[in-house]
């Protein structure tokens, strides 16, 4: 489940071929393993047939070799040649076996490939390879847009054929997701040797299909130094904390949670009910006297009323006061629906120790007296969630990293909020880089969250779930996985594997719901009662 880069990619074929493997070795297992995911996807239909389109480069290569693979297995195969020059070992097989070729460069207007395309079942993309980052255009534009324009038009008992790519769809950016102009939309990806980055990411993952994966006799010891993987179910099973029969609530923790205002008292229920049911022992909601009417709040909630400045807005007082009332508690989640007010960045400012100089092994100290008196009157901080509006008050603090103990906080920014840290009108490159970078500048974990969700910790590790559900795509579920993380955290998981243990249950709730009520008009409160859900079915 590995994730690479095109540059690591190429250098993992390189170590390979040092370590005694042959390019054409490498070349042939890739096409095997493609060409058998080609003919399961074909299935059993009496007339087979498949249109193979080959490229210049070694992605081109590869078809060469899937031909030959169907064609051994039963599939009348037709090979359409884009810039593919050379007459190397691979096209030559393919002429013993009397599989028929074509030239786009003597098919200008494409009438050949539209009347290939009429009798294809499959269609396997090798134009372009992970390398290419030309932009789609003039005759390579031609032919892709074959693929496409007559499919409405298709009579409904002639099914159009099924797309499979080899390694990337042709057009698309494999570091980065991006499109190149315009691209192939497969039905099927078959990635070569480990999954590209960009497979992952937005807008490529709507257009590469079902992904799978073609061995090519990588080694666990080859891939070990590859520090970002595809957040997965095994992965998450090893990760969720055990639940023996002679438990209690203190066995699996105690969080703080502050959150919500009057204006946004939604915020506090659901963070705090996230916490709850992935586990937590005992969560308290921390928030202004001005907020404690919220309806919704579930009663299993202990409170912690704190000073406020009118409308349950916090300030410095009500930090002051937090502090004193920490010690126990496992882990403090801090930020959904505190609002942004002047107040609540001093509160911010002063819960964290914001404007104090750091101490190894402290968050910050109390303003007056002597640095060491300051040390023993202030708390050190549980590990740190940090969320929403507590987000936005870091990015309006310089340098705010610099107080921050290395590696205790997690970070669950959305793009927006990313962008605002980063005091950016954009974010730089992909965001698994972004988050990336961010996570080694400040020394803590990034949740970078969207429809690619990335988990990125400051040693260089990073976790990526593609989960794009528009049935996520409403109001408080960012609260929610605060709080999921915040409960997992509390039963004693570490920051980095809390979060991407936080952000699979997360996804797969957001799933269980999907298939329950659709993607449209679920709400997050929906959300909570799907998290003991998706636990129990990964259990």
């Amino acid at each position: 489940m590995k994730l690479v880069a095109v540059a690591q990619m190429r250098a993992l074929e390189q170590a390979a071929v040092d370590a005694g493997a042959t390019w054409a070795g490498l070349m042939e297992q890739a096409g095997f393993g493609i060409a058998r995911e080609a003919l399961l996807l074909l299935g059993n239909a009496s007339e087979r047939q498949a249109l193979v389109l080959v490229g210049p480069g070694n992605n081109g290569g590869d078809g060469l070799v899937v031909a030959r693979h169907l064609h051994d297995g039963g599939v009348k195969v037709v090979l359409y040649l884009w810039r593919r020059e050379q007459d190397d070992a691979n096209r030559q097989r393919c002429r013993q076996r009397q599989i028929h070729e074509y030239a786009a460069a003597d098919d200008p207007e494409q009438k050949t490939l539209r009347r290939l395309l009429g009798k294809a079942n499959l269609v396997v993309d090798g134009l372009l390879g992970i390398g290419v980052r030309r932009v789609v255009a003039g005759e390579l534009a031609a032919i892709i847009g074959c693929l496409y324009e007559n499919r409405p038009h298709i009579d409904p008992a002639s099914r159009p054929p099924v797309t499979l790519a080899i390694d990337i769809a042709s057009g698309l950016d494999a570091d980065t997701g991006a499109i190149h102009g315009m691209a192939v939309q497969a039905d099927m990806t078959v990635a070569t040797g480990a999954f590209k980055r960009g497979m992952l990411l937005y807008p490529a993952r709507t257009l590469l299909g079902e992904l799978r994966l073609a061995e090519i006799g990588l080694t666990p010891h080859q891939l070990e130094d590859i520090m970002s993987e595809q957040i997965s179910a095994e992965n998450v099973r090893r990760l969720l904390p055990a639940r023996p029969a002679d438990s209690h609530k203190g066995t699996y923790g105690r969080a703080m949670v502050v959150a919500g205002s009057v204006y946004y008292p939604g915020a506090a229920t659901l963070a705090t009910a996230g916490a709850l049911r992935v586990g937590a022992g005992l969560v308290t909601l921390a928030t202004g006297r001005g907020a404690l009417g919220a309806p919704g709040r579930a009663p299993e909630v202990t409170l912690r009323p704190l000073p406020d400045e009118g409308m349950g807005i916090l300030g410095e007082e009500a930090a002051n006061e937090l502090l004193k009332h920490l010690e126990g508690y496992d882990v403090l989640l801090v930020g959904p629906g505190l609002g942004r007010e002047e107040p609540t960045k001093a509160f911010i400012t002063q819960l964290l120790g914001l404007h104090t100089p750091r101490q190894r092994g402290k968050i910050g100290f109390h303003m007056g007296g002597a640095p060491d008196q300051q040390a023993a009157t202030r708390p050190e901080l549980p590990p740190l969630v940090i969320d929403a509006d507590g987000l936005n008050h870091l990015a309006e603090i310089e340098n705010w990293w610099e107080h921050l103990p290395a590696g205790r906080a997690v970070l669950t920014p959305h793009p927006g909020e990313m962008q605002r840290l980063l005091k950016s009108e954009e974010l730089p490159g992909d965001s698994i880089s972004a988050a990336e970078e961010a996570a080694k500048t400040w020394k803590q974990i990034v949740v970078l969250k969207g429809a690619t969700t990335v988990v990125a910790n400051p040693d260089g590790r990073s976790a990526v779930l593609d989960g794009g559900n528009a049935a996520l795509a409403t109001a408080g579920t960012g609260d929610v996985l605060a709080g999921a993380i915040c409960g997992l955290l509390a039963q004693g998981l570490a920051p980095f594997e809390a979060a991407v243990c936080g952000v699979y249950l997360h996804s797969a709730a957001g799933r269980i719901l999907r298939d329950d009520m659709g993607d449209a008009g679920t709400l997050a409160s929906d959300l909570l009662t799907r998290l003991p859900l998706a636990i129990k079915a990964l259990r």
